[in-house]
């Protein structure tokens, strides 16, 4: 069998045992030597599995201690995601199409479980919005805001699937705001920002649907300019 092969196999021997044991995060895994004897492979072919899945984010690794199960990380979809848009396999525009589907439901869930406390950060983050001139701060300030939204839908898949995006949105976010040549564009964007805070802290899932459909379909088309 190839040594590729026999890697595969392994990594996936390692997720079964993860399955079948019901570990959770945190938990410690057997030694590579142990799991190499078990599945009869080389030590450098279960490092090497053990590295595959270190960097999917799969399990921790490091020197001197046991590989534990890791905890979920969008790190690795937002690199697949960067890696698409920078061969030109999907533009900026696509990506904020699907933003928009995904937090049109987060900003439902947002509204219906937030705490007060989740409430507030919201609240303040769009007022935030208003007082940056720095691009640079304006557009971290931007994605804050939409990560806390989707932190605040108890829904921690929503939450790790629109912090991939983060890369994305600080290129995306100033083009966008490029497109708001008007001092009236730029008051809309905020206004739209803030409707969507509002509709969270008043617990009303509808309103902050239809807010977040707004402010989405004006950034799209601010984006749109941009890139055509």
């Amino acid at each position: 069998m190839k040594a590729g092969t026999l890697v595969d196999s392994a990594a996936e021997a390692v997720r079964e045992y993860i399955r079948a044991h019901g570990l959770k995060v945190g938990d410690a895994l057997p030694a590579e030597g142990a799991f190499a004897a078990e599945l009869g492979v080389s030590r450098p072919v279960m490092r090497e599995a053990f590295h595959a899945l270190a960097a999917l984010k799969m399990i921790d690794v490091g020197n001197g201690r046991r590989a534990r199960v890791a905890a979920i990380d969008g790190s690795v979809m937002a690199a697949s995601i960067g890696h698409a848009v920078s061969t030109a396999q999907v533009s900026l525009v696509d990506v904020w199409d699907v933003r928009r589907t995904l937090e049109l439901r987060t900003a439902e869930l947002a509204a219906a479980n937030r705490s007060d406390e989740q409430a507030s950060q919201i609240l303040r983050a769009a007022r935030e919005l208003e007082h940056f001139r720095d691009e640079n701060e304006r557009t971290r300030a931007d994605t804050r805001f939409h990560q806390l939204i989707a932190l605040a839908s108890g829904n921690q898949l929503f939450f790790q699937i629109v912090r991939s995006f983060e890369q994305m949105m600080l290129v995306a976010i100033p083009k966008a705001w490029a497109g708001r040549v008007t001092s009236g564009d730029r008051e809309e964007s905020l206004v739209l920002h803030r409707e969507v805070a509002e509709a969270i802290a008043a617990r009303d899932p509808e309103l902050a649907r239809v807010a977040m459909e707004s402010h989405f379909a004006r950034s799209i088309g601010d984006l749109f300019r941009q890139e055509s």
